[in-house]
């Protein structure tokens, strides 16, 4: 297993910048979520916001991937593919936005409810997005990736949701995926010891079923089997010595 290379001072300094323009866009994509709207215009709208910061798109093209940003509806969990599909009221939308600026990407997410949601679905919104705040909690130099997840698996299952395993955080940097591996569940096996200056993206992926999960067949979009509502919430964070900075954090209302 290849180990994280901490960021220097100005390698850092960008990956603030990306990570800020990232937010940007995705307060921008919230705001454009509501009934009748099209996923596929909100990503032509998530291309033009990036476009105007000077930045472009992480994920269009990464290994084939055909839209701007991920968005993924109600049982998709995340890597969905913008297109004709019309919103409703109360579908849980996860908006996942990635943006290169200076030769570094900041990655971010959040699930929208589009218009309002039921007592059910806040409970998942809200078990995600504490599950995310109390992995972020965990991020400083000597602690570990398994101290990460078992945070994250702590919240999920005492809110009585079910912890998608198959896919985790990463690190990030210069490229969308780098090490380490960030799983949302206590996986001793592959901990990674954090260091100051290493940079990860920490993304709980949580299900009001099961947590099982597949592909569809258009090969990218991740779907529950049971096809019950998920969500995913994720910010990109800095370890630093004695405590951690979300990179992806503007300073205005948080995610959670």
């Amino acid at each position: 297993m290849a180990r994280p290379v901490p960021k220097t001072a100005s390698e850092i300094d960008s990956m603030r910048r990306a990570g800020r323009a990232a937010m940007s866009v995705l307060r921008q994509a919230a705001g454009a979520v509501r009934p009748g709207v099209t996923t596929g215009e909100i990503d032509r709208l998530i291309g033009e916001w990036t476009k105007s910061l000077g930045a472009k798109s992480a994920f269009l093209g990464y290994r084939g991937f055909p839209c701007h940003a991920c968005i993924s509806v109600n049982e998709e969990v995340i890597h969905g593919i913008g297109g004709p599909r019309m919103l409703r009221f109360g579908d849980l939308v996860k908006l996942d936005v990635g943006v290169r600026l200076a030769g570094f990407v900041g990655d971010v997410a959040m699930t929208v409810a589009c218009g309002g949601c039921g007592p059910d679905e806040q409970r998942l919104l809200d078990a995600t997005s504490k599950a995310l705040r109390e992995g972020i909690r965990q991020v400083r130099a000597g602690a570990s990736t398994a101290d990460i997840g078992l945070a994250v698996q702590t919240v999920v299952e005492g809110a009585g949701l079910g912890v998608i395993r198959d896919f985790c955080g990463h690190g990030v940097g210069r490229s969308v995926h780098e090490e380490p591996q960030v799983p949302n569940y206590a996986d001793a096996s592959s901990s990674v010891r954090l260091k100051a200056g290493v940079t990860i993206a920490i993304e709980p992926m949580v299900a009001m079923g099961s947590g099982s999960v597949r592909v569809l067949d258009d090969g990218w979009t991740v779907v529950t089997r049971d096809k019950r509502l998920a969500a995913h919430f994720e910010h990109t964070v800095l370890v630093m010595d004695g405590g951690h900075e979300i990179l992806t954090d503007d300073g205005l209302a948080p995610l959670y």
